[in-house]
């Protein structure tokens, strides 16, 4: 994943300073995904490189920081994150940005969500998108899908169609689409 993220980043113009820096982000974020998932095909470990690719492929145009920012965020699986050391090591900025952004459940997730920079707020949609994009692989979480929904259609979907037009579309896909796996049944046991 850390290739195709190289790839993606040099093939859009970032400098090389930019490109090693979020490849120390994706190596940070791998440790406890290499450490604590017996499978590399688990949904969530391929995540950092994911919610980089679709801030580059998606939106393009952001900054390292938003990039490096999205990689080293965790929303999902608190056993995943990487330490707030290991963050502190991208800087002060990093750490105060990865701190920032809100995790699912947040009883105030809008307010925090509209309080967001536009870069930060980009950087908490691709992850939560790509969280979102694997929900119906994740067993462990299908007590929460319902919940999940509920905040996309809430929060996450109402302030996506205000910061970007293309993350926008992307989650009302996926809202779409699990709307209706859930008006099924599909996958609810």
């Amino acid at each position: 994943m850390t290739r195709s993220v190289v790839s993606a980043t040099t093939a859009a113009g970032y400098p090389p300073e930019d490109v090693s820096r979020l490849s120390r982000a994706i190596g940070t974020a791998m440790g406890p995904r290499i450490e604590r998932l017996g499978d590399d095909h688990h949904p969530a470990y391929l995540h950092p490189g994911r919610s980089v690719l679709v801030l580059v492929r998606d939106v393009g145009g952001v900054s390292c920081e938003t990039l490096v920012v999205a990689a080293l965020l965790e929303s999902e699986d608190a056993e995943l994150r990487a330490s707030m050391d290991e963050v502190a090591r991208f800087g002060q900025q990093t750490l105060d940005d990865v701190s920032a952004l809100p995790l699912p459940g947040d009883e105030r997730l809008m307010e925090r969500l509209v309080g967001l920079p536009h870069g930060l707020a980009l950087a908490a949609f691709a992850e939560r998108l790509d969280h979102l994009r694997h929900l119906h692989l994740r067993e462990d979480l299908r007590p929460y899908w319902v919940e999940r929904h509920r905040e996309v259609v809430e929060a996450w979907l109402p302030f996506a169609e205000r910061a970007d037009p293309r993350l926008a579309t992307r989650f009302g896909h996926w809202e779409r689409t699990f709307r209706r796996r859930l008006q099924s049944g599909v996958g609810l046991g």
